[in-house]
């Protein structure tokens, strides 16, 4: 509870600071709970925009910038994009997600300056705080076994892109418990679970209702289970049934 308090304290800060200074502030990388929470405080604070960026298209954790409404100079989120790769490709490890948040919270910094860590094949790509950006480039050197190059990335056309499998499959009704078992492969009845127990947010904004229905467009997320873009019904079946499409990250 004191944690929810604290981090309640300074948004509240933040957004205040933004109004009473006529400037931009921003908040640390904020998981989907907490920005969830964040969207919870507009109403209180209708003379602020409230407007979310992790740096890249449809990033999962997001830093909220907050700002005047009639803001009248341009700003830029402080983050950063810094690339990962092996000095030596013959011999680097397959290394996971895992991996590498281990490898930089190894260094002794919190969650909350690191956001999104985007893996493919044997690279990988994260978004962190730009204070962050000089500490990383001289610190981070190993993950796992694997001695590592460490740059940053200037040019916003190489930052990463992600990779979407097609999944697809029948289903009685367009619900969310619904659509999460067919993404995942697994029982309707196994995910009722995370639905109810707060782990399930559609658009950043958590949903507690199994008979949630998903429109076309909504990306869903699963705490330890991944998210995946709910693509829309193509048709109906014979029996009744909806066909529908859904886009999984990788």
């Amino acid at each position: 509870m004191e944690k929810d308090e604290f981090f309640l304290k300074r948004i509240r800060e933040l957004a205040n600071l933004s109004w009473q200074r006529d400037i931009v502030t921003f908040s640390d990388f904020l998981n989907l709970n907490e920005q969830n929470i964040v969207s919870s405080l507009k109403h209180q604070f209708p003379q602020i925009v409230m407007e979310t960026s992790g740096g890249y298209e449809n990033a999962e954790r997001q830093m909220v910038a907050f700002h005047p409404d009639a803001l009248a100079f341009t700003w830029e989120y402080p983050i950063d994009c810094l690339r990962i790769e092996p000095k030596a490709l013959k011999f680097s490890e397959e290394l996971s997600h895992r991996d590498y948040l281990g490898a930089l919270l190894n260094l002794g910094v919190d969650r909350s300056v690191i956001g999104d860590i985007v893996v493919q094949k044997k690279a990988a790509w994260f978004f962190c705080q730009n204070k962050m950006t000089e500490f990383f480039l001289e610190n981070l050197c190993r993950v796992r076994h694997t001695n590592i190059l460490i740059t940053k990335v200037e040019d916003s056309d190489e930052f990463p892109r992600p990779v979407l499998e097609s999944v697809s499959g029948t289903c009685a009704s367009v619900r969310l418990d619904s659509l999460i078992s067919l993404a995942f492969k697994t029982s309707r009845s196994s995910m009722v679970s995370y639905i109810e127990g707060g782990q399930v947010f559609v658009n950043g904004k958590l949903i507690t209702s199994n008979g949630y229905e998903p429109k076309d467009g909504d990306i869903i997320s699963v705490r330890g289970k991944g998210r995946f873009i709910f693509d829309g019904v193509s048709h109906q079946t014979k029996k009744g049934r909806c066909s529908v499409r859904i886009m999984r990250y990788v």
